[in-house]
Order: C-alpha cells, then sequence, then structure tokens
C-alpha cells in the first residue's frame, strides 16, 4: 500500500473514530464563546468550533452535518457553547440561533427611555418588564437613589447576556457595573464638595448632555456648582428637555415654562435625579470640576462652548456665535 494511501484510510479511521465520538459525546467544562460572522460559511463556522475547543474535529463535523442536510443554513452570532457537547445539538443550535448571546451598547448620555428599546430587542422582552426592573425597590434602596426609577445608574458600556436573561437580571449587571465605576474614594471627593453620591451622579449627568468636548467637561461642571453657591437657577437645557421627554435642537421660551420639579429655570437647585447615564468621564468631572470663575457659556456651532464669568461677557460671546451661525 503507498504512502498516500496509507495516509487517506488512516485520515478517514480518524474522522469516522470522530463521528462516533461527537455524536455520543457529553458536555464539559465552561462555556466558551464563538463567533459566527454574518455570511459564514458551515466550514468556516466548524473551524471557529475546532479554534475553541468546542468539536475537535471539523471536518468529521462537516461530514455529519452535511449527512444529515443540516450544513446549509446557519444563524449568524455570537455563541456560549460547551466542550463536547453532541453534534445533533450544536448543529441545531446553529440552525435554530440557539444559544447566542445578546450584546448590547448602551452609549454615555441615554436615558432609560433610550435604553428600554435597545433591552426588549437584546434580550427579547417587553417594555413593561423593562419598566419594572428599572422601578426596582431593592435596587433602588441599594444606591441610596430617593428617585424614582434608576435613571443615571445603568452605566454605559457594551454588555454581553446570555440566551434567557431577563430584564431584572440585565439591569441589575447595568447598576453592579456602575458600582464598579463608583471608586472608594469617590466618596471623600464628594463629601469634600458637600454633596451626596446622587447629587453627583445628577450632576454629572448634566454636565455628560451638555459636553461635546471631553476636555470641557470639568469646566462645565464648574459653572453649574458656581451657580449653585451663588443661589442662581442651573437654567440647565438639558433638564428642559428631560422634563419634556423629548430632544430638540433648541429649547424654546415656550418650553421653560413646562412644570416639571426637573425644569431647573422655574426651580433652584439640582434637579430631583439624574437625567441620563453619564460614563466615568462626566463622573469624574463633577467630583473635580475645574477652578475657573465663570458662570456663563454658550454653544459655538463647531461643538465647543464660550465660558464667560459675568452677564455682560455672555451676552458679548452669544453675540459673535449667532454672527458664526450666520455666516
Amino acid at each position: 500500500m503507498s504512502a498516500h494511501r496509507i495516509w487517506r484510510f488512516a485520515r478517514l479511521a480518524t474522522t469516522v473514530g470522530a463521528l462516533l465520538i461527537g455524536a455520543c459525546d457529553s458536555p464539559h467544562g465552561a462555556p466558551v464563546r464563538v463567533i459566527i460572522p454574518r455570511g459564514a460559511t458551515f466550514r468556516a463556522a466548524a473551524d471557529s468550533m475546532a479554534a475553541k475547543g468546542v468539536i475537535q474535529s471539523p471536518l468529521a463535523f462537516r461530514i455529519y452535518a452535511r449527512a444529515r442536510g443540516r450544513d446549509r443554513q446557519i444563524q449568524a452570532g455570537t455563541y456560549l457553547l460547551r466542550p463536547g457537547t453532541r453534534w445533533i445539538d450544536l448543529v441545531r443550535a446553529m440552525n435554530g440561533g440557539v444559544g447566542i448571546i445578546n450584546r448590547i451598547t448602551i452609549p454615555e448620555g441615554f436615558t432609560i427611555a433610550q435604553i428600554t428599546p435597545l433591552l426588549v430587542r437584546a434580550l427579547h422582552t417587553s417594555a413593561d418588564s423593562v419598566d419594572v426592573a428599572v422601578h426596582d425597590s431593592a435596587l433602588r434602596a441599594r444606591l441610596a437613589d430617593p428617585a424614582e426609577t434608576l435613571e443615571g445608574y445603568l452605566f454605559p458600556d457594551t454588555y454581553v447576556f446570555a440566551p434567557g436573561t431577563t430584564a431584572r437580571q440585565a439591569v441589575t449587571e447595568m447598576v453592579k457595573r456602575f458600582e464598579r465605576e463608583w471608586k472608594p474614594e469617590y466618596d471623600t471627593q464628594a463629601a469634600a464638595l458637600g454633596h451626596s453620591r446622587h447629587e453627583i451622579v445628577t450632576m454629572a449627568s448634566i454636565v455628560e448632555t451638555e459636553a461635546r468636548l471631553p476636555e470641557e467637561r470639568p469646566v462645565i461642571a464648574a459653572v453649574y456648582y458656581n451657580r449653585l453657591k451663588d443661589g442662581m437657577p442651573l437654567q440647565a437645557d438639558p433638564t428642559v428637555q428631560y422634563a419634556l421627554g423629548r430632544h430638540t435642537e433648541r429649547v424654546l421660551y415656550r418650553d421653560l415654562t413646562i412644570d416639571s420639579p426637573y425644569n431647573t429655570y422655574l426651580h433652584p437647585g439640582l434637579p430631583p435625579g439624574p437625567i441620563a447615564s453619564p460614563g466615568g468621564a462626566s463622573l469624574r468631572a463633577a467630583l473635580a470640576p475645574a477652578k475657573v470663575p465663570f458662570l456663563y457659556f454658550v454653544a459655538a456651532p463647531d461643538g465647543h462652548h464660550e465660558f464667560r464669568a459675568t452677564m455682560a461677557e455672555h451676552e458679548q460671546a452669544k453675540r459673535a456665535v449667532r454672527a458664526q451661525r450666520g455666516r
């Protein structure tokens, strides 16, 4: 027998052995993450599983799937699979999308109203389930959150949720992520400013929704702290937008009359709670505001802000900005 025929026979024997083992194997070990890109072939999917140790022989697995007529339709996604899973179960998972984990990214500055549809789609749940979760009294008590919801405490990040994750489990994980972000020394910094953690998160949420340039966050925080210190109303447009329940490019004079505790044009001090989910940079800005005398700022067309200490200077800056917009 030639060396080539011996090699082919050995490969066939190995493949048959793998077929027999794979058909009756049992799961073991921790689940691993396997990514099957959109448009991937069954060969590519099998190679990905082999690379992660889910299967031993991608060739034998392909032969098995082809023999059962199940190698044509596979669903893209990120799967959680355990090594040694029976091949019939792996094929069924790939055909039906069973075991796909759900990835969701919460951008900085998103509100619960914006986060809810993302969770609904990722978890295949209802908006009502998310609403119940974000009103959870135990989680709010754990955070010493006096507001009615967990607004501001669903930390912006990318999350991966396993199949079957409930809305409450997802919301709890997002709250835990906030708790990890809030370092022990932050309590000392908050106390030095004379504010509770809830008030710092509230300030950070306003900074998050105002800032366009990262370096301006501490300065914007300083402006609002300076207003609080001087007994001025915050007059923060994002709080009015939150009260309105919608984002507007410009807050109009008629919007400033809305009867809401979140309307910082009518009600002094900080609003009752956060108006969005602040990221780590905005939290740090709220804890360490810049040492500047500014009380006013106006946004320029390119996104940066012009900061001023007096109303006269502010009016002059506003005229300059309007002139820029008119060009």
